[in-house]
């Protein structure tokens, strides 16, 4: 879990497929300051779970004192509008697919290497595809030949007539 202190604005631990380490600073800028209410947001997140938890029925109707999950709404609610309000100054595109696939709980770093994967292998198949066909096309150009001696020019063409053609 990433715990952020906003006092010192200082990540206490990082996930272990973080792209950077937890002593390394947030970028700067507004997309640093981004980062760094996400980081509050997260924990608010997860401080307002462990109270809705914890809060049991004899703790709800306290004499005096306010209701914790209101308190805790309330500093979830301060960070997203903080959020909002920092979100108007970036200009970052992120595409539609990797938002549905963040709400359907999916990784987005899972996500790119399974594509780069696919795309890795369906190269290859393809690499396969044409190596065939220059099989297939030479085995076609010498029984062509020698089947029909004539068209062997047309065939197999001469180095010279290559670099005439480019």
């Amino acid at each position: 879990m990433t715990s952020y202190n906003p006092e010192s604005q200082t990540l206490s631990s990082h996930a272990p497929d973080s792209p950077r380490s937890s002593q390394s600073p947030p970028p700067s800028g507004v997309q640093g300051d981004l980062e760094l209410e996400l980081l509050g947001l997260a924990n608010a997140l997860y401080n307002l779970g462990t109270t809705v938890i914890n809060d049991s029925t004899k703790d709800r109707d306290r004499p005096g004192g306010a209701k914790l999950v209101g308190l805790g709404a309330n500093e979830v609610v301060n960070h997203l509008m903080s959020i909002d309000n920092k979100a108007q100054d970036i200009r970052t595109m992120i595409p539609f697919q990797v938002l549905s696939d963040i709400d359907n709980a999916r990784n987005p770093m899972q996500l790119t290497k399974e594509r780069l994967e696919r795309a890795a292998t369906e190269n290859q198949f393809m690499n396969g595809k044409i190596a065939a066909i220059d099989s297939y096309r030479k085995l076609l150009n010498e029984a062509l030949t020698l089947n029909f001696p004539e068209t062997a020019e047309y065939l197999h063409p001469s180095q010279d007539d290559i670099k005439m053609e480019l």
